[in-house]
């Protein structure tokens, strides 16, 4: 049973009422721990001067870009790695080594190759999300049951085709969740890389409330970031995951 929406909204109401006791303990300064009346005044203000809207549309518009190209990217890889054992051996374990480091790390070499620009960005979200694309897609092709590939067969599916009427459909389940899981990496390496390269966007305010000792200004951006990835989960994943589920007859488990 989904949880009730009275539920959450008390469950919100008691985390601000223990957040405004904390705040009026003076456990901390007001310019280290703000009360939520000065987090939704920030907020406000950010909105009425169009600060938080600017950077919204920056970031997203980066964060939509890199994500474009590791879709594009990603399926194809994963279905070559997942139905091909020498594209498996070989960009395989690449894929997986490069997944192991943390999407800051490919901010150096991005600015050594793009210098201070957009395309700099862009290139930590694309290898910040690539990777976790290319692994899911590649595992749901190797989970595909052996039956579906030989029916495909024997109906006379080969090459292209049966990539796009056999492999593509039979793995949809595990490339909705892996672009779900690369939408998540993606948002995260746009925000450390905008922490680190100046410029306008959600991270570059982050980094001014921190060297402004403006911690109502950080924590209104860190809840503006939360909502925007809760908002494009409900709207696109989470339907989407319904969907898969109902064509495919799956249902959901029942949490108690």
């Amino acid at each position: 049973m989904k949880t009730n929406v009275w539920t959450r909204i008390a469950f919100v109401f008691l985390l601000l009422l223990i957040w405004e006791g904390l705040s009026l303990g003076k456990i901390w300064p007001s310019y280290v721990f703000p009360s939520p009346f000065g987090v939704i005044a920030s907020m406000v203000a950010g909105l009425e001067d169009g600060t938080f809207v600017r950077a919204m549309s920056a970031s997203l518009q980066r964060a939509v870009t890199g994500y474009t190209i590791s879709v594009l990217l990603g399926i194809p890889l994963g279905l070559a790695i997942g139905r091909f054992r020498l594209a498996r051996e070989t960009l395989g374990s690449l894929i997986l080594g490069f997944q192991t480091l943390p999407s800051i790390c490919w901010l150096p070499l991005s600015l050594l190759w793009f210098g201070l620009s957009n395309r700099s960005i862009v290139f930590v979200v694309v290898m910040g999300s690539l990777m976790a694309i290319v692994i899911a897609v590649a595992d749901g092709v190797r989970q595909i049951p052996t039956l579906f590939i030989r029916a495909g067969r024997t109906l006379g599916a080969r090459g292209l085709f049966m990539f796009v009427n056999v492999l593509l459909p039979a793995s949809l389940p595990s490339i909705v969740t892996g672009l779900k899981l690369g939408w998540s990496f993606a948002w995260r390496s746009l925000l450390a890389g905008e922490l680190l390269y100046v410029t306008v966007g959600l991270g570059q305010l982050l980094s001014a409330g921190r060297d402004l000792n403006d911690m109502a200004r950080v924590i209104a951006v860190m809840i503006w970031i939360m909502m925007l990835g809760l908002a494009i989960d409900k709207l696109i994943f989470t339907p989407s995951q319904a969907a898969i589920r109902a064509r495919w007859g799956i249902a959901e488990s029942e949490i108690i």
